[in-house]
């Protein structure tokens, strides 16, 4: 398994900044975030999509400090019915083509949500069976919606050399789980996965260990990314919070560095379980711990990589640079 960072974990760095503290921290390959839900702070893809040379200076400049490209990642909502969802659908078709360009194999992304029905223009998220309608709408997203895109996505996701699309299993879309992922699955093939975040099924209650044991080889990525459930206010109101992250002192969960909500003992079993499933791909750390500046965050979290994932680090270079 591959130590791999998010770029946007370092987003608050240049590019070049961003890549010399990479490889200083021991990192061996990155997953660049090129827009959507990212401001992709280190890659212009309009830029890199019109002139080889700026494609060349860009994998000189990341070979240069010994990494490599390992995913693109285009997460976003391209199956919101508005103008959102259309721009986003655009970011989706470019980061497709500079895969190809790069010769890069595997995609990050979600699967997008739909609204409830056809006039709708706002993303629905169905998490309940009751009413009876909700049942309703769910189907309808999944059939006339989700599927016909996600069958004519894969499809041109092959014709540009991908052969992986790793989805994050998300909040707010409909694959946030592998329950949900494997329905997917089932309808259009192997070329889809899931990007395993554990992050989010802690917050949802979920196990990412026994998700693990249960995804097996549907699992194409993973997001290394901690949660804490906050003591005395999880209690009360549960975990349906609808508290923006910049209020972390008052919510009732908070994306954390890792270590800061499950130790080494828990990260370590997690990354045993996922190699001994025969995941053998990259852990990408994603940094989104707003108590703390980015750099202490990530540098915090290599520590608990290092220590978790069942690879003699002793030898790396980096160690001992933290």
């Amino acid at each position: 398994m591959r130590l791999c960072l998010v770029t946007d974990s370092l987003g608050n760095m240049s590019f070049i900044e961003m890549l010399a503290a990479s490889a200083s921290l021991g990192y061996e390959s990155l997953e660049f975030a090129c827009g959507n839900w990212s401001k992709a702070p280190h890659i212009d893809l309009d830029e890199l999509l019109e002139s080889e040379l700026k494609r060349d200076k860009f994998v000189s400049a990341v070979k240069g400090e010994g990494l490599e490209i390992e995913a693109l990642n285009c997460s976003g909502n391209q199956l919101a019915p508005n103008e959102e969802g259309r721009a986003h659908q655009v970011v989706v078709e470019k980061t497709f083509r500079l895969a190809e360009m790069l010769g890069v194999k595997t995609i990050v992304m979600m699967s997008g949500l739909p609204g409830g029905g056809p006039k709708d223009t706002i993303p629905n998220w169905i998490t309940t069976s009751w009413p009876p309608l909700t049942t309703e709408v769910l189907n309808w997203q999944w059939n006339e919606i989700a599927f016909p895109y996600w069958e004519k996505t894969v499809k041109q996701a092959k014709e540009h050399g991908i052969e992986k699309i790793a989805l994050e299993n998300h909040g707010c879309q409909l694959v946030y789980n592998p329950q949900t992922l494997i329905k997917l699955r089932n309808q259009v093939g192997e070329m889809v996965g899931m990007n395993l975040d554990p992050s989010h099924l802690f917050w949802m209650g979920g196990d990412p260990i026994l998700a693990a044991r249960h995804l097996g080889a549907a699992i194409y990525h993973i997001h290394a990314k901690d949660v804490r459930i906050e003591r005395g206010f999880v209690g009360t109101d549960g975990v349906l919070d609808t508290r923006t992250i910049d209020r972390f002192f008052e919510r009732s969960w908070n994306y954390v560095a890792l270590g800061y909500g499950h130790d080494v003992h828990w990260w370590s079993e997690f990354f045993t379980v996922v190699r001994m499933m025969g995941y053998d791909g990259p852990i990408s750390l994603e940094n989104e711990d707003l108590s703390m500046d980015q750099l202490t965050s990530v540098k915090k979290s290599t520590k608990v990589l290092q220590e978790a994932m069942p690879r003699d680090f002793d030898s790396a270079r980096g160690v001992g640079l933290l």
